[in-house]
């Protein structure tokens, strides 16, 4: 029953600036046809708001058919698919009601967890990386200092003619 985190992890998307899945995916994971679980949505409109369930446009279902193999279907289907942000999927298994609609949504909210978590690390990772690239200039710069300060040393002083001493003809 368990399904691995990397499965649902290949099946997140960004969209429209949110991480969803497409129905056709989460239908597959709960283990029910995807127009049920289109149709538990209709049912229950209310829980679904925009922002938790919205329509692919054609372009952005041509986008995820290109990235994933498995949604090569989708390319012939007449009717666009729905995708289905965290809370959506959260929502999801309250909708359809089965035991194993609730174990998996679990799963699925662990692994969006996990995604959130991965983001926040890669985003500090990021800034730490920034904050090194600033000093490693600073330090370049002083480094370049110093070698020209050398440099300078370096170069012999000009000879200034020394008076001779005694007869001068």
């Amino acid at each position: 029953m368990g399904i691995p985190a990397e499965v649902i992890e290949r099946r997140i998307f960004i969209i429209r600036g949110f991480k969803v899945m497409i129905d056709r995916d989460l239908a597959d994971l709960y283990g029910v046809p995807t127009k049920v679980l289109n149709q538990a949505v209709k049912r229950n409109k209310e829980r679904f708001p925009g922002d938790f369930v919205f329509r692919l446009t054609r372009k952005e279902r041509a986008e995820v058919v290109t990235i994933c193999d498995h949604l090569a279907g989708l390319k012939f289907s007449r009717v666009l698919p729905y995708a289905f942000t965290e809370n959506g999927v959260a929502m999801l298994s309250s909708a359809l009601n089965s035991r194993r609609a609730i174990i998996v949504n679990v799963q699925i909210m662990r692994t969006f967890t996990k995604l959130r978590n991965l983001i926040s690390t890669h985003r500090e990772v990021a800034r730490k990386i920034e904050e090194l690239e600033r000093r490693i200039k600073g330090h370049d710069d002083e480094i370049q200092a110093i070698f020209d300060a050398i440099r300078r040393l370096m170069i012999p002083p000009a000879e200034d003619p020394k008076p001779r001493i005694g007869f001068h003809p």
